[in-house]
Order: structure tokens, then C-alpha cells, then sequence
């Protein structure tokens, strides 16, 4: 099997002691005490702002006191929690820093929910009361866009007992991907007892023997852990709909595409293209795939197979370091320079190591701070460019902190254009300096994270669709669940992909059904976003980077639909996806060229 990276003792581990020295600093101490202390004060205030309502200068000098008092307090509970995260998802075999982690979620929740009461209050003020304050006091303009989100949600908030309520109750809620982290990580597959992160990388050996092996070993450990992780996700699904119940959502992505402040029929017509597109796309690519490989028909775990048993080119850290400084330069020095500081200031955890979390992303922490990036490092390919995706999300991040805390929190709609951008970047610079001989594989691997960030996206979206709407009706077992997967993943793979035994758990390891339920269709958003956008930066370099750096220091000050305006583009219509799918066809067409229909 695939070793685990030769210098991973050299890879960089974060260094977080700008956030706090250790667990046992007593500025945590200290900080959550002070939070305290400010949480009880902001509570008093609740029931200030309904008697202004026919008063617009003293409303509108009261709501944005109050708006910036919340936004404080939620940037110095946001800090602890932050470290709280990062401490425990570098080591979850740690029972001493995931039990913190679990202590102070609790004790933020308790404090959060004392400033529930603000929205609610908000939205009982009317349209025009609003507005008469904005123009008497103009600073409250500044709070603008977080209003829109407040006022958005009008319709379903609940009573301010409630709201508390479930502030307070989260922490304990959030026990269930607590569980759900800390038995991936846990798992010991094969005889060698390899982390998961491992085995998911011998799913992409040279050797079909590897592959195949590790598939086996891969069903039968979550397998064995089917019936927990079904259980994590059956609870989090049933806690989800009894809150869209009460708070009157009618479908259980309503709530997601609500915060993500995108249409539901952008979504569903996203989602509709590209189901339709898949058997020109998908379907046909491992058709295609099978064929470059003597087969009639691929197993699962060729799905991302190398097309040639030459071992691949591996790569060490200071290589894939310059390789993605190099694309991020592509866009000017702005994004080369931030980039970079990741880098030189102990910004990222790369290394793998027992305990250490699966998978990669960026936190943000706050404003007040800046972002962390973490990923698991093992040298190849895919590692550069997921180097580059999660430094693409740390740049938007660090672009977005002059909003403040509040308004840098990006929708999901454009949280993943920076990343899936700078990983397209990071992918044309391999290419270029491809040998000839190595060109076929490029363009399969880049099919292949088209297809996995799209197609392969919108089938788990599909899969959470129903088993949400399965799970209203009772309990989905392991099985059931299993049944699902089996039939979204055929459908969206094709007849060239068989799905074996064993296949039908492979469910269990996605972590987004269980953290962010209806996460996923953001990655194929934003896939098809991006092709779109770098047909504009095709067109007119120079005069694309600064609309882009004024695109990714919005933030969440911006929805997608004004973001996007500066650059001609309307994901409203139906010819925007159709962009970013014709796009990733071209790449079959020339695939197919070299392969021979």
C-alpha cells in the first residue's frame, strides 16, 4: 500500500498559541468570564428597541450599538471556540481536548443564547421603522446586508423562550457529530491499521490489487461501525426536522438555502442540469476510462484510479508549497502575498499522525484573528491541489476579515469560488509543466475533480434528499441507507462503474450529511461558478483580478446575485450552468479524442 508521505516529520503542524499559549492558559479562563460578564449585560437590554420604533434617531443609535456590542461578543466567544476545534481536530484520540472542546461548547451556548433575543426583536419592528432609522442615523446603513439576513428570517422565528431554548440546547445536540468524528477517527483499517485518511488514499494506488484490497478493508470497518454512525445521522435528521417543523420550513434544504441567501429554484435548476448532464458527462467519461484501462466495466475502487501502473510523481512539501504560491502570483501579488503568510507564520497543519482528523479545510476563526488551514499531506497530486483549495478558502477568509465578524461570514453560494478558482489555477500550472507522456492522466484527473466536485456533489445531495424525506416516515437503517447510496451513486456514475459488495456503507464516512446538512450542492455551485468566472479572467486578465479581489473581500456583505453582477453573470439563468457543464464536456471530448470513441 501507499506509504505514508517519507518527510512527514518535516511537515508543519500550526502553531496556535496567538489564539492561546495552551488548554490549561488561563486566558481562556479570563475571556470566557469577561464574554460571561458581557452576555448578562446584553441580556438586560432585551425589550429597548420595540418603544423606539417612533423614534428613528434614538432607534437607529440604539441598533447599531447594540449590532456592534453583539458582533464583539460573538468575535471573542467565536475565538475560544475556534481554539476549542482546532485543538480537538488535531487530535481526537485526545479524551482531554475533545472533553474541552465539549465544555466550551457548552458554556458558549449558555451565553449565546442570553443574545438570542436580538433578531426576534428586529423583525418586530416594521419595514418602515427601519428604514426611518437608517436614514436618521447613517451608520447603521453600514449593518445593512446582516439586517436582510435578520428580516429574512422573520417568518420563522419562534418565541424568545424558544430561541433560547435552542441556543442553549445546541452544545448538547452537537454531541452527535462529536460521536460521529470521534469513531472515523478511531477506525483502524486493514491489518496494518491504517487511519481512514490513509485508506481513502490507497483507493487512488497505481496497483488494482491496493485498490481492492483497501475497498475491503474500508466496508468491512464501517461496516462493523454502520449501526453508530447510522444512528449520528437518523438523530441529527430527526433534530433538524422538529425545528423546521416548529419553525415552519416545509422542505429540509429550505433552511440552508435561506442562510446561503440563494433561490430554491436556482438550486433546483442546478441540480436538475446536472443530473440531465450526466450521461454525456459522467457516464461517458468512465465508459471512456474503462476502455483506456482494457476493461468493459470498472470496479468502485477504480473509480479514481491512475490510468497507467508508471507510479505517480510525488511531490514534498516546499515543491507543492511553490507550485501553489506560483498560481495564487497568477492573480497578482495581493493574493501571492497572503497566500505566502499562511506559510511563514504557522498558519497550517499538514501533517498526518494518529488522532489527527480526516480530511481538510479552513477555519476562519474571526475577524479579530485569522484563518487556519488543515490537511492531511501525503505527497501527491491531489494534495497540491487541496493544498491550494483550502489556502484559496484561507486567502477569501483573510480578504473578507475587514467586514468585522458579522458580514465576513460568506454564503455558502460563494464560500467555495476562491478555493475551487485557485485549485483550477494550481491544475493549469501541473499541466503546463507536464511531460507529454503525462498529459492523458492530467486531463483524467481533471475530469475526475470536476466530476467529484459536481456530479458526484449533487448525488449526495440527491442522497440527503431522500433519506430525509425516508427518515420522515421512521427510522433508515444501515441498510436502508445503504440501498440509497447504492441506487443516487449508480445513477449518477453510470453502467461503466459496478458498485460491489461492500460499496453500500461508504455513506458513513461523508461527514457534511451529519455537520452541515445540504452543504454539499455549494461545491458544484461553486465548481460551476468558477468555470464561469475563469472564462472572464480568459478574456480580460488584468481587468478580471481586481473585480475578483473586490469579490472575495465582500465577504457576506454581498449576495451571490450582486456579487456577481460586476462580472456579467446571473446564476438565476439557465445559461450560467450550462457554462460551467459545457466547460467540463469539452474535457470528455478532448479525453475521448485521445482514447477513440
Amino acid at each position: 500500500m501507499n506509504a505514508p508521505f517519507r518527510t512527514k516529520a518535516a511537515l508543519p503542524q500550526w502553531d496556535l498559541s496567538e489564539l492561546y499559549a495552551s488548554l490549561d492558559d488561563p486566558r481562556i479562563e479570563a475571556d470566557l468570564a469577561r464574554a460571561g460578564e458581557q452576555a448578562q449585560a446584553f441580556s438586560a437590554r432585551a425589550g429597548t428597541l420595540v418603544p423606539l420604533a417612533g423614534e428613528p434617531a434614538r432607534l437607529g443609535e440604539t441598533l447599531d450599538a447594540l449590532i456592534g456590542d453583539y458582533e464583539a461578543l460573538t468575535d471573542a466567544l467565536g475565538r475560544v471556540a475556534a481554539y476549542a476545534g482546532l485543538m480537538a481536530a488535531a487530535n481526537r484520540l485526545d479524551g482531554r481536548r475533545v472533553a474541552f472542546e465539549a465544555d466550551v461548547r457548552a458554556r458558549i451556548g449558555q451565553m449565546a443564547a442570553l443574545t438570542v433575543w436580538l433578531g426576534p426583536e428586529i423583525n418586530r419592528l416594521s419595514d418602515g421603522a427601519l428604514e426611518a432609522a437608517a436614514r436618521a442615523h447613517a451608520p447603521l446603513l453600514r449593518w445593512r446586508p446582516w439586517l436582510d439576513q435578520v428580516r429574512a428570517r422573520r417568518a420563522h422565528e419562534l418565541s424568545d423562550e424558544m430561541e433560547r431554548f435552542l441556543a442553549e440546547r445546541s452544545a448538547i445536540a452537537a454531541q452527535w457529530p462529536r460521536l460521529f468524528d470521534e469513531t472515523l477517527a478511531a477506525l483502524k483499517v486493514g491489518p496494518e491499521g491504517r487511519s481512514l485518511s490513509e485508506a481513502l488514499n490507497d483507493l487512488s494506488d497505481l496497483r488494482s490489487s491496493v485498490r481492492k484490497a483497501s475497498a475491503g478493508h474500508l466496508s468491512k470497518v464501517l461496516a462493523d461501525k454502520a449501526p453508530v454512525l447510522a444512528l449520528c445521522l437518523n438523530t441529527v435528521i430527526q433534530e433538524k426536522a422538529l425545528e423546521d417543523r416548529w419553525r415552519g420550513f416545509s422542505d429540509p434544504a429550505a433552511s440552508r438555502h435561506l442562510d446561503n441567501r440563494v433561490d430554491p429554484e436556482a438550486v433546483e435548476a442546478m441540480v436538475e442540469a446536472v443530473r440531465a448532464s450526466a450521461p454525456a458527462i459522467s457516464h461517458r467519461y468512465y465508459r471512456l476510462k474503462a476502455r483506456a484501462m482494457g476493461r468493459s466495466q470498472l470496479d468502485h475502487w477504480d473509480r479514481n484510479a491512475p490510468l497507467t501502473a508508471k507510479a505517480p510523481r510525488s511531490y514534498d512539501w516546499d515543491e507543492g508549497r511553490e507550485i501553489v504560491l506560483h498560481s495564487f502570483a497568477r492573480l497578482g501579488q495581493p493574493f501571492e502575498a497572503i497566500a505566502r503568510s499562511f506559510f511563514e507564520n504557522g498558519w497550517i497543519d499538514a501533517a498526518p499522525r494518529p488522532g489527527k482528523q480526516a480530511g481538510a479545510f479552513a477555519h476562519p476563526v474571526v475577524a479579530s484573528s485569522h484563518p487556519y488551514i488543515f490537511m492531511n499531506w501525503m505527497g501527491e497530486r491531489r494534495d497540491v491541489l487541496t493544498l491550494a483549495h483550502e489556502l484559496g478558502h484561507g486567502v477569501h477568509q483573510e480578504l473578507a476579515r475587514s467586514q468585522g465578524t458579522l458580514l465576513s461570514q460568506t454564503p455558502l453560494t460563494l464560500a467555495e469560488t476562491a478555493s475551487i478558482f485557485a485549485e483550477g489555477l494550481t491544475f493549469e500550472h501541473l499541466l503546463e509543466h507536464a511531460p507529454a507522456a503525462e498529459q492523458r492522466g492530467l486531463l483524467a484527473s481533471r475530469i475526475e475533480d470536476g466530476l467529484n466536485t459536481v456530479v458526484r456533489q449533487i448525488a449526495f445531495h440527491s442522497f440527503e434528499a431522500r433519506v430525509h424525506a425516508q427518515r420522515a416516515e421512521g427510522e433508515v437503517s444501515a441498510d436502508a441507507l445503504g440501498r440509497i447510496w447504492c441506487e443516487v451513486m449508480g445513477e449518477s456514475l453510470g453502467p461503466a462503474v459496478r458498485l460491489n459488495p461492500g460499496y453500500e456503507v461508504y455513506w458513513a464516512y461523508v461527514p457534511h450529511f451529519v455537520h452541515t446538512p445540504f452543504y454539499v450542492y455549494a461545491y458544484a455551485f461553486g465548481d460551476l461558478l468558477v468555470a464561469s468566472l475563469m472564462e472572464r479572467r480568459a478574456a480580460d486578465p488584468e481587468g478580471f483580478a481586481p473585480l475578483y479581489r473586490d469579490l472575495l473581500g465582500a465577504g457576506g456583505a454581498k449576495g451571490y446575485v450582486e456579487a456577481l453582477a460586476p462580472f456579467g453573470l446571473d446564476p438565476r439563468e439557465p445559461s450560467f450552468w450550462a457554462t460551467g457543464l459545457k466547460r467540463l464536456e469539452r474535457l470528455v471530448d478532448a479525453f475521448e479524442a485521445q482514447v477513440g470513441g
